[in-house]
């Protein structure tokens, strides 16, 4: 809860006993859930909180960079406390939704090099795949 409270901090960002059960939830849970999960996972322990607040505390993070929104075609708004510069995949079978290191794309690094880009602040890159998981691949032989 402590390095919670530093990082909202570091964040700009007050601490307050929901957001950090929040972003707890976020860093412990790597499913990128959306507002509904969040606050169906956490409204038994904390029967105060409301849907309305989860929401409102995560476009503070969004806003804050403490966390990204991943957004899917056709899908909710969903979570992910991972800011580092990385991709998406998502299984058409099973909806599940995993993160993919970019270190095959390396000059995603220095995007500013390209000179369309010259002029732009980059803050986020969304590079997303969608297909057929390993898991779903092996289920289906």
């Amino acid at each position: 809860m402590k390095d919670t409270q530093e990082y909202l901090t570091s964040k700009g960002i007050h601490s307050t006993q929901q957001r950090i059960a929040i972003m707890n939830y976020l860093m412990k849970h790597h499913t990128h859930p959306t507002v509904e999960e969040i606050f169906l996972a956490l409204n038994p322990k904390m029967p105060t909180l409301s849907r309305t607040t989860v929401y409102n505390t995560l476009k503070l993070f969004v806003q804050h960079d403490a966390i990204q929104t991943v957004n899917l075609e056709g899908e909710n708004a969903r979570f992910d406390a991972d800011t580092d510069m990385h991709a998406h995949f998502h299984c058409v079978r099973c909806g599940a939704i995993i993160d993919i290191p970019l270190t095959c794309l390396s000059d995603l690094g220095n995007l500013q090099a390209n000179p369309a880009l010259q002029n732009y602040d980059i803050k986020q890159t969304h590079i997303d795949f969608k297909g057929i998981c390993p898991s779903c691949k092996t289920s289906e032989k």
